[in-house]
Formats: C-alpha cells, sequence, structure tokens
C-alpha cells in the first residue's frame, strides 16, 4: 500500500499542475504535461506512491506505482 498521498497531473487553466491524491490546490503548475510529470514522478518516488497522469479530457491516461508493490501481483 502507498505510503504517500498519490500525485496526479491534470489539467490547468495556466497549463498542467501537480496535485496530491484530496488536495484542494496544486502542489505545482508548469506549461508543459512533461514538466509535470517529472515533478510528480519525483514526488511519488520520494513518498512510495502511485503517479496517475490525465488527459485533457479528464481521463487516466497512465498509472505508474513508486511504492511497495506486491510480487506476483494480487488478482
Amino acid at each position: 500500500m502507498a505510503k504517500g498521498k498519490n500525485q496526479h497531473i491534470v489539467p490547468h487553466a495556466e497549463g498542467w499542475a501537480v496535485k496530491a491524491a484530496g488536495a484542494k490546490r496544486a502542489t505545482r503548475v508548469t506549461q508543459t504535461q512533461k514538466e509535470a510529470i517529472d515533478i510528480a514522478r519525483s514526488i511519488a518516488t520520494n513518498q512510495q506512491s502511485e503517479m496517475i497522469v490525465h488527459r485533457t479530457n479528464g481521463q487516466i491516461r497512465q498509472k505508474n506505482s513508486y511504492g511497495n508493490d506486491p510480487h506476483p501481483p494480487k488478482g
């Protein structure tokens, strides 16, 4: 199970935002999605949590887990 809060990369009026799960405000706002992904990856790695990348329409595009994943995965 993840130790920290999952990090979401979501569209923002000024580009892309990195937001922790359940947070009202963005941790960082960047002009490009790649910049936001790099920041979120660093945070998720440090917190051993998950990074979730969203498309401009809000759909989930990609998920990466940086926590302690069970091996082999359940189910």
